[in-house]
Order: structure tokens, then C-alpha cells, then sequence
């Protein structure tokens, strides 16, 4: 949710800025700015659009500058337009940010009282005036952290000034990190940004203030304290963030996940001895052993994750599991305690209400671990323990590898605390994770029958509605399908527990409704599925009110194969591991209507990437 990018350096900054931004545009934002120092001037472009727009505006200029800072806004405080576009300015200062400052009416109705005057309808422009009022009496780094002191609410800031070379960045709530080079220096919302020019990373915390120079970087606390950070090397190559010949990231991103799961499962288990690394975990044998209860809390297509990740926990260890929406988890009174482990999920690792919901789970005492993607996140930084998908960056705003990859360490989760608390032995926990080495290259087999699925949105692309259904674990696979729909592509959708169809959406059932089935069946070489039959009967009442069927299927399922007009087949696998694979096909569906459809599939309209306000 929106980008910030700053550089001070040797090469052309605006260059380096306009490139930032470009590799931040996955974030999700509705206008983009840029202001730079020319001679001893702060010069500010501006406007609403893509950032081609502002390379539009500004090419024909071809300005130069060693230092400048850029910003992509996602619309929270103003409608989308050039005015509510960062940079703002105030005198000889110009800021961007990221977040939302609570308390900017007030400011601003002050601020107004002293004669400043406002041209936006931004939260934003109450921190520039700030600055610029303290820093008529004071030096422009005490201003700017005088100023920081008056904002309440999250922030991610980047500044700078006509009087001083200098770019200055501060963070509450809101990610931020540096990118250190060769007497260069780059601040920004995420490492893609400047990874072609640095591989060497600090990550900011809460309340920490940098100072760029193009003589090296401080940081300190509000009050001017120094503070060390580590520098964190970054492993992925610029190459990983980029398209790779496909026509979209998402695309691109689908067709990863054979590697992206095999990444997360490698190094993490011992085969032969039927064992998962539970140091992986940060967790411990004799801990997994007392564990009383376990909270899952998480956002959108990671909160799907989790209420996967509960049958998993439930079925295999008999350990009660509660999943919650981070943004409700927050704002009640948790009844948690010292004896529960509370698992975060988050992709980016810098969800604002993920990590408020983790925060609260702490003061109660309880152990935290995240699921994350992303090194050195806020979340992973906070967290008592730490397990890393590995999945490499996720570009497209509608998330896939980062889906499957939590699904794939909730179940080497699962496997750890069952072997712990002695549900299952080696040898059948060895079964398990055999068949988990197998999934990618059973999604190497599904990806090679994706012209079927596409074929197949060729026929619904202009449907209205779709109706997805999925019983017991594949209920929250139903819901993913159905959120992958709308976000792509805009139609509306519903995913729902097929038992309760005759609740209500049995009604909505007829010949122009396509209704999307998850029913593997891996009764063939597993235990058959105790609700395998249930769910024919509910396709059977799908058909027998005129609605159209597309089903998931496995391969063989002669059954559900007659009672659909039209079948997707994915490998066989347990129950488990299926979620996976039934997972892939509702992706292509979704990437596939949005193309036709005419969309911008990596970024759809009003989403955001990494949700950092609530």
C-alpha cells in the first residue's frame, strides 16, 4: 500500500527514484510524485495515473539531480488526483508518506491558526508544515523529529530540504528499509526497489529516524540517540522480481509454485527418520508437547490459509484450534494465556492489523510464531519465532505461491506437532512428507492443462455471479477461488460450505449461475473422503435446478465426472496436500476470465499488495 523510494547518490537520482517507483507499482497506488533538488530548488512533478505518467511528464525535460525522493499513493485521506499526489510541500521542504496520522484534523486546524495554508485533502500535508514550522528556529533534522513527536497515528516518512543534501526517513507502523551502496544510499517501502543497485539491507523499527548523506547513513531514536541495526544481505536476485517472459507476474508467479514449494520444504525435513525440523519452527519438542490451544491470525487470502491450517492442526493432533480475521482479533478481548501458541500469517509481514492482533497476543503472554515471506519483517522481527516460506518475492497483488507455500508449512506444522505429542510415528509422518515431495511435480502436471482452463473461461467470462462450493477442508478453498475471482476479475462471488447450500444460495441457483465445485477424491489409493458422497448430492442439486457445473476433480472420479459440465482433474494426493492442487486450477480460472475480460490482472483496481493502514 502505497511506495515510497528515496536515493542520494552519484548517479542521476531522478532516474534511480522514477525506476523505484516503477518496481513498487505491485503495491497497489492511484498517483505518483517525485521531488528532487536542482541547484539549491526542490523541483516536485506530480500526478494522478501510472507511473509512466510521470515519466511522460517529466521526459522531456531530462533533468538531473543526485538526490530525490518518489512516492505511488494509494488513495486513504483525499480522492485520487494531483493535488492529493505526493510529494506535498511546505516552504523549502518536501515530504511523502506512507500511513495515516489520526490526530491531522486537529493538527491542521492548528496549523491553519498560524497562517498555513493547505491545497490538499491529504493527512500528509500536516507533517511538511510541521517540519517547515520548526525549522525556522531549529536545524532541519530536530525539526523533523520535533514534528514526528506531534503525529499520532502510522507512518512511513522520507524528507527532504532546500538547505541541507540530505534525505531523512522515519517509521512507525509502517515498513521502511535502506538500501546501502558505494557512497549511495537509497530508503524505501521494499527491497525490489533498489535491488539493482544494492543487496546490503537495514531494516528500520518502529521510532527509528536515518539520516542520508552521500557520506554514509545514522540512525537514532526521537530523541537523537544513536542506534545500531543490522545489515541483512539479501539472497533473491533483481531477475526473481521480474516477468521472465511471461505476459503477467501473476502468470508468472502460478507457474512458480512447483519451485516456490519446493524451496519451502528443502533443508526442513529428514525423510528416512520420518522427521520435520522443528527448529525451523524456533520451537522445540517439549514445548509442542504442552501446547493447550493454538490461534491462527490473519487477512484475507492468508486467513484462508489458516482455516486450512485448523482442519490440518485439528485432525492430526486433537489440539482445539481458533482462526481469526486479524482486524477482529484486535478490537476484542482475547481469552489467550501463556500456555497457547498464537500463529501469525502474513505474507509481507507488514499487515498493519496482522501485526496489531500479534502485539495484543503478546501482552497476554502467549508465544508467538509467524509465517512470513519476507526477511527481516516487522512481523518477523516481533515474533518469539520465525518460519520463512522462502517463496521468493510475490509481485502480483492477488496472491498465489505465497497461498500454497502457507498451506505447504501449516502442514509440516501440523506433522511436528503431531509426532511431538505422539499422534503420529515416524514411519507415518515419513508417508507424509514422501507425498509431500511429490506435489510439485504433480502441479507441473496440472500446469501443463491450463489451455483447458483457459478454454473453459472462454466460456463464463461474461458470467455475473459464480457460486463456489467446498465441504470440510475445502470449504476455505472454495472461499479462496471465489476471492481470486473478484479480485481479478470484478465479478462477484461467493464461496460457501456446499451443506449449507440449501441455506439460502439454492436460490440463486439457475442455467446462468456457474457453480464451482471443489470435490477431489482421494479415496483411490487413501482413505476414502467420509464426505465424498455428500458433496455428489449437492452437485446433484446444482444440476437438478439448471445450474452450470465446473468441478475440481481427481483424476478417475467417474462419479462427480458425470454429474459436471465441465471438469478440471488435478493428481491424487491425501486430503491435506489436495488443497494444494485444487488451489492451482482456481487461480488459472481467475487469471484467465480477468485477461479475457481486458483487466490489469497484477493490479487490480482499489487493492493493495501489503495492507499497512487498517
Amino acid at each position: 500500500m502505497c511506495g515510497i523510494i528515496g536515493y542520494i547518490g552519484r548517479k542521476n537520482a531522478i532516474t534511480v527514484v522514477l525506476e523505484g517507483l516503477s518496481r513498487l507499482e505491485y503495491r497497489g497506488y492511484d498517483s505518483a510524485g517525485i521531488a528532487f533538488l536542482s541547484g539549491d530548488t526542490i523541483e516536485i512533478r506530480r500526478c494522478k495515473g501510472k507511473v509512466r505518467d510521470l515519466e511522460d511528464l517529466i521526459g522531456h525535460e531530462r533533468p538531473v539531480s543526485n538526490l530525490a525522493i518518489g512516492h505511488t499513493r494509494w488513495a486513504t485521506h483525499g480522492r485520487p488526483s494531483e493535488e492529493n499526489a505526493h510529494p506535498h510541500r511546505s516552504g523549502n521542504i518536501a515530504v511523502v508518506h506512507n500511513g495515516i496520522i489520526e490526530n491531522y484534523l486537529d493538527l491542521k486546524r492548528s496549523l491553519v491558526s498560524e497562517g498555513y495554508p493547505f491545497f490538499s485533502e491529504t493527512d500528509t500535508e500536516v507533517i511538511c508544515h510541521l517540519i517547515h514550522k520548526y525549522s525556522l528556529s531549529m536545524p532541519f533534522e530536530d525539526a523533523f523529529r520535533k514534528a514526528l513527536t506531534e503525529l499520532k497515528g502510522s507512518y512511513a516518512v522520507a524528507a527532504i530540504s532546500e538547505q541541507e543534501r540530505k534525505v531523512l526517513g522515519a517509521r512507525k507502523d509502517s515498513p521502511l528499509c535502506l538500501g546501502l551502496g558505494d557512497g549511495e544510499y537509497f530508503i524505501a517501502s521494499d527491497v525490489p526497489a533498489f535491488l539493482n543497485y544494492s543487496r546490503d539491507v537495514v531494516f528500520l523499527e518502529d521510532g527509528d529516524i536515518v539520516v542520508l548523506s552521500q557520506d554514509g547513513f545514522m540512525i537514532t531514536d526521537l530523541e537523537g540517540k544513536k542506534i545500531e541495526r543490522r545489515v541483512t544481505p539479501i539472497t533473491w536476485s533483481p531477475s526473481m522480481a521480474e516477468k521472465g517472459g511471461f505476459k503477467h507476474f501473476m502468470l508468472k508467479e502460478i507457474y512458480e509454485q512447483p519451485r516456490s514449494l519446493s524451496d519451502t520444504i528443502r533443508g526442513r525435513i529428514d525423510l528416512e527418520m520420518g522427521k520435520i525440523n522443528v527448529e525451523e519452527f524456533g520451537l522445540d519438542q517439549d514445548y509442542l508437547k504442552h501446547v493447550k490451544k493454538v490461534f491462527i491470525v490473519a487477512c484475507g487470502t492468508s486467513w484462508h490459509a489458516g482455516l486450512i491450517g485448523k482442519y490440518m492442526i485439528e485432525d492430526m493432533t486433537r489440539i482445539p484450534v481458533e482462526v481469526d480475521i486479524a482486524s477482529e482479533f484486535r478490537y476484542k478481548d482475547p481469552i489467550i494465556n501463556q500456555d497457547d501458541l498464537f500463529i501469525s500469517i502474513t505474507q509481507s509481514g507488514e499487515t498493519a492489523d496482522t501485526l496489531a492482533a500479534q502485539r495484543e497476543a503478546k501482552r497476554h503472554g502467549a508465544k508467538i510464531l509467524t509465517i512470513c515471506n519476507v526477511i527481516g519483517s516487522t512481523s518477523s522481527r516481533e515474533a518469539d519465532s520465525v518460519f520463512y516460506t522462502h517463496s521468493g518475492p510475490e509481485i502480483g497483488v492477488a496472491s498465489t505461491k505465497a497461498f500454497t507455500s502457507q498451506i505447504v508449512s501449516l502442514y509440516l506444522f501440523s506433522l511436528a506437532l503431531s509426532i511431538a505429542r505422539g499422534r503420529l510415528t515416524n514411519t507415518e509422518a515419513s508417508t507424509g512428507l514422501q507425498e509431500l515431495l511429490t506435489i510439485p511435480h504433480k502441479i507441473e502436471r496440472i500446469l501443463k492443462n491450463a489451455g483447458q482452463i483457459e478454454e473453459i473461461a472462454k466460456v463464463f467470462f461474461r458470467a455475473k455471479d459464480f457460486l463456489y462450493l467446498g465441504r470440510g477442508i475445502y470449504y476455505p478453498v472454495a472461499l479462496e477461488g471465489a476471492l481470486k475471482l473478484k479480485e481479478i476479475t470484478y465479478i462477484h462471488a461467493e464461496g460457501y460450505p456446499a451443506g449449507e447450500m440449501k441455506h439460502g444460495p439454492i436460490a440463486l441457483i439457475d442455467e446462468d449461475l456457474p457453480v464451482v465445485v471443489i470435490a477431489p477424491n482421494y479415496g483411490l489409493h487413501y482413505k476414502r473422503d467420509e464426505l465424498y458422497e455428500k458433496i455428489l448430492s449437492n452437485m446433484q442439486e446444482v444440476r437438478s435446478r439448471g445450474g452450470v457445473i465446473i468441478s475440481i476433480l481427481t483424476e478417475g472420479d467417474r462419479d462427480a465426472k458425470t454429474l459436471s459440465d465441465h471438469v478440471i482433474e488435478i493428481p491424487e494426493t491425501n486430503k491435506y496436500l489436495s488443497t494444494v492442487l485444487s488451489s492451482i486450477p482456481l487461480q488459472l480460472l481467475a487469471y484467465y476470465i480477468g485477461v479475457i475480460r481486458g483487466y490489469d490482472v497484477d493490479q487490480p483496481r482499489n487493492l493493495a499488495k501489503s495492507v499497512t493502514v487498517e
